[in-house]
């Protein structure tokens, strides 16, 4: 699965993913208006334990979700829903969870489920099969939480295995309040953050594709420092960042991220990108062209990072 991924980047020339975290004040007017007027219409059959507002939300969310998806499809490589936009709406939230996963991988995309799941035993294994396994939601990466051990993220390694699919764990979160914990020192003074890395890497050695593993971690851009302490401790490992854009993180903060080859890393956007349309520089396209802004800052955001990795050149078309 790791190489599929890298397969992607490579061709693409692009190693970014679009977080596709809908938050309803980023859909525009006339689609929460649509989709409102669908469900009052029939348009969608509303079972007796589903509230109407909630139909109504995960209609906008999915039709909003199919414009971004079409707008950015030939550009990158992934997206990224994060599931709790989806399961605040209850069932149809997560209907259209499941019908932005199957679109996305109808148009070529990689699908990465940030579900950032944590749990011990057969509770792990029914979280890992439930998104890994393609009885459910069918996703082709996973994020998970290894606060609670080996114990959580080992029946994730099996379902891998079995399925073919990967996993990025959170070891350098990108929010403000990541150090509490990850940043406190051992006795023999490492970071938790370091020695979670040391444990990705010990996962990842049996899960490997080549270069990289299907155990791949999640380092924020936001910390380029930790990053470049964590590039040199996990040389194996793909590396998942977000906070690029409305987090703060620049591409110049990124460089660490990437091998000399150009590739070991992805760069995620969200708001920055599904909401362009409501930033100035993008304010042309009004509205009813929020698809296309989402292109436009898309573009912007691939050539921003060619523009500090290796001296501005293209490294990722590496064996085209």
């Amino acid at each position: 699965m790791i190489q599929r991924l890298i397969d992607g980047i490579v061709k693409k020339d692009a190693p970014v993913v679009v977080g596709l975290d809908p938050n309803l004040s980023f859909i525009p007017g006339f689609i929460l208006e649509n989709a409102r007027s669908f469900v009052e219409e029939g348009g969608r059959e509303i079972p007796e334990y589903c509230e109407k507002e909630n139909m109504a939300a995960a209609e906008a969310v999915w039709q909003f979700n199919k414009g971004i998806i079409d707008a950015v499809c030939d550009l990158v490589p992934a997206v990224k829903p994060q599931v709790a936009m989806y399961e605040q709406f209850g069932i149809p939230g997560m209907i259209a969870y499941r019908r932005t996963v199957e679109y996305s991988r109808s148009k070529g995309l990689i699908v990465i489920g940030d579900v950032k799941r944590g749990d011990i035993g057969s509770t792990s294994e029914a979280y890992a099969r439930g998104h890994l396994a393609g009885k459910a939601f069918d996703v082709d990466f996973a994020t998970v939480n290894p606060y609670l051990g080996s114990d959580g993220v080992k029946p994730f390694l099996a379902v891998c295995k079995e399925y073919d699919k990967g996993i990025f764990v959170l070891v350098k979160t990108s929010n403000p309040s990541s150090g509490e914990f990850q940043d406190v020192l051992t006795g023999d003074g490492r970071a938790v953050y370091e020695l979670v890395g040391q444990k990705v890497r010990e996962w990842g050695a049996d899960s490997m594709e080549g270069v990289y593993s299907n155990v791949g971690a999640v380092v924020g851009a936001t910390y380029p420092e930790q990053a470049r302490i964590l590039r040199r401790l996990m040389p194996h490992t793909f590396i998942l960042a977000p906070g690029y854009g409305a987090q703060g993180a620049t591409a110049a903060d990124l460089s660490e991220f990437f091998d000399p080859d150009g590739l070991g890393a992805i760069v995620n956007s969200s708001r920055g990108i599904i909401a362009a349309y409501k930033k100035e520089e993008y304010g042309k396209f009004g509205e009813e062209g929020f698809a296309d802004a989402a292109r436009a800052a898309s573009l912007a955001m691939i050539e921003d990072l060619r523009g500090v990795i290796h001296g501005g050149r293209t490294v990722w078309n590496i064996g085209r």
